[in-house]
């Protein structure tokens, strides 16, 4: 295990800056994933960290020792990618050992490590198949694989779920949580993803357009989001925001609100149907246990409830839309959260 240290890490292509200066600290053993939008620089940072791009500026220790001029070889780091990128001609348990093979690593070492890759992902029978004959989640796990019979102090994912399809995603994202636990190596995670960020991580940054704008568990990024920005992309469906001013909003009316609040965010399972201010349902999203409810607010807000299942509620139907002020986030004209009433909740 090792931890990451990155001190004011910077990356340009000629004069355009994509990563501004970056200060992050990666636990050794923790389960760190990088989450944001498309062009974020998040697997950038990555490439960085493995040695595969040169850093602009700054500096990237890993295990206490600053490895800005070793290549990506010297690093003791293994990355599994989102191609799997295996050999076609090669069987799973040659596509296991070539790597080893290459560095002339005893036999008897390499079968041992090879024997306990396949014992831990459950590609035991899979070993003397080709890629071609293998599903897209057991190439996932031969890819894996290859990661780990290198033994490294650390581990990179970018983005290796991509190319699955929704179950195999959600199987894979179990597995991967209990690869993590099993081997307790420090792992860095890149994804856009916020769900695979929230149900895998044992902290997650937040990154937007190069600069990071949170570092947190699940549990702190979703309860108590730095500014409007993570707020509204952590959480699945959306958070509602809504313009305040004048110590209230436009269709909820005078909350006492103090008059730096710019914005009110609500989640859609704090907003409570049957009471408040009217809407008509536009969209009704039904998925077993639960239902969406989108409303659309006489001044045009849109907004979006979630509901038990069970609710009778049918798009076209008027409905009253309330929420607890005491469950809402607060943001500043800047952005950034104000935090209101933490102390109480």
């Amino acid at each position: 295990m090792a931890s990451v240290v990155l001190n004011d890490v910077r990356k340009a292509y000629g004069k355009h800056e994509v990563i501004h200066g970056v200060d992050l600290e990666v636990r050794s053993g923790e389960f760190m994933v990088l989450v944001g939008p498309s062009g974020c620089g998040k697997s950038t940072l990555l490439r960085m960290i493995a040695g595969l791009e040169e850093i602009s500026d700054g500096l990237i220790s890993i295990g206490g020792k600053v490895v800005n001029e070793l290549p990506a070889s010297q690093r003791n780091l293994s990355m599994v990618f989102q191609s799997y990128a295996l050999y076609p001609h090669m069987s799973v348990r040659r596509n296991l050992a070539f790597g080893l093979s290459n560095l002339r690593m005893p036999r008897d070492e390499i079968e041992r490590r090879v024997t306990e890759a396949a014992r831990i992902l459950q590609i035991g029978e899979l070993m003397e198949r080709k890629p071609r004959q293998l599903s897209g989640g057991q190439k996932q796990r031969v890819a894996i694989g290859r990661a780990i019979v290198r033994e490294p102090q650390l581990f990179l994912f970018d983005e290796p779920l991509s190319n699955l399809d929704a179950e195999l995603r959600v199987q894979m994202r179990v597995e991967l949580a209990n690869l993590y636990n099993r081997l307790g190596t420090t792992m860095i995670y890149v994804t856009h993803d916020q769900v695979e960020a929230m149900t895998m991580a044992s902290r997650i940054t937040v990154l937007n357009a190069g600069n990071i704008e949170q570092v947190g568990t699940p549990y702190e990024l979703y309860n108590f989001p730095r500014n409007r920005f993570v707020a509204t992309f952590i959480g699945s469906p959306k958070m509602n925001m809504l313009a305040a001013s004048g110590g209230g909003t436009a269709d909820f009316g005078a909350m006492g609100l103090p008059a730096d609040v710019a914005h009110v965010g609500v989640r859609p399972e704090h907003l409570v149907l049957g009471s408040g201010v009217a809407g008509k349902v536009t969209l009704v999203e039904y998925l077993g246990s639960e239902i969406f409810v989108h409303l659309t607010l006489p001044s045009g807000q849109q907004l979006l409830a979630q509901a038990d299942g069970k609710a009778q509620i049918r798009m076209g139907d008027a409905a009253l839309v309330s929420f607890d002020a005491k469950a809402a986030h607060y943001f500043g004209a800047d952005g950034t959260r104000l935090p209101l009433y933490d102390a109480a909740a």
